[in-house]
């Protein structure tokens, strides 16, 4: 293969080979561009070796190499391009290197793309990042399920103690719980094992609170009654109330009631029994 030689003043000043041509003609900023390269060209035919030249075919087929590589690198940059734009109001993670070798992350919407020097470059948050330090393209319902785990995680986390759960926290203890209940099953499986442990917890204790509250107004109502004796049927429909209301409890509520409570009921509801039992007797 012929040489080609650099001229300065008329003279030969340099030698270098064919296949160091893109290295020696590229700019700080960008690879040699097609006016440069036929300029190195027609040097070369101006300044070959007249007893060895080159053949035509060689400098067509040079040519050639140089129009192919240099379409492949327009192919590259127009891919680039148009793999940032679709990278447009999407949230992405970019994990880049400084200079002393430490890594930093940053987290975003892409507001926009810029294109300068054949690199890509993404707008988040104010700020430009190549798309080579791209890291992850996070899917709007990945992201979304994430941070919704992330929120109920730290609302749980601020609770009080459990041992200290009282009324005051059972809105926030419901609030919790509708918002797990009603995730997706694709939702709660970014929710950690552990919170999921945390939240019915707090479910069962506010449970127990609420049946502690209960038992303690049923107990209240229960001895606000008059003595057995004293009953007759005006307070008929009270003790119906409380008598169904027992009833319906569960096992764990009827465990919080004491022996002296459930047998006072059971009295009234014997009385009234009888109260009717004679008013029927009566009526006929």
């Amino acid at each position: 293969m012929g040489l080609l030689a650099a001229v300065e003043n008329g003279q030969f000043v340099e030698s270098v080979s064919q296949s160091s041509l893109s290295k020696a003609t590229k700019s700080d900023n960008s690879a040699m561009d097609k006016d440069a390269f036929l300029q190195l060209l027609v040097a070369q035919m101006k300044y070959q070796d007249p007893m060895e030249p080159t053949s035509n075919t060689e400098y067509i087929s040079q040519y050639a190499q140089f129009s192919q590589v240099e379409q492949i690198q327009n192919m590259a940059a127009n891919t680039e391009l148009q793999r940032a734009s679709t990278l447009v109001g999407k949230d992405v993670y970019i994990k880049t290197t400084t200079a002393s070798g430490e890594i930093k992350e940053a987290e975003g919407k892409v507001d926009y793309v810029k294109y300068e020097g054949n690199k890509a470059y993404l707008s988040i948050n104010g700020s430009l990042y190549s798309l080579d330090d791209l890291d992850t393209i996070a899917d709007a319902d990945y992201l979304g399920a994430y941070n919704k785990a992330l929120d109920l995680a730290i609302s749980i986390n601020k609770l009080p103690n459990i041992k200290s759960v009282d009324m005051t926290d059972a809105e926030k203890i419901d609030e919790l719980t509708k918002i797990y209940d009603e995730m997706s099953d694709y939702e709660k499986s970014f929710v950690a094992k552990d919170i999921v442990d945390n939240l019915n917890q707090y479910r069962d204790k506010l449970t127990e609170v609420r049946a502690t509250e209960k038992i303690a107004d049923f107990t209240k109502e229960v001895n606000n009654l008059p003595d057995v004796d004293e009953i007759d049927l005006s307070h008929a429909a009270k003790i119906d109330a409380l008598a169904k209301t027992y009833d319906e409890m569960g096992d764990v509520e009827k465990e919080l009631l004491t022996e002296g409570t459930t047998e006072r009921l059971n009295s009234y509801r014997d009385k009234l029994e009888q109260i009717r039992a004679a008013a029927g007797e009566s009526d006929e």
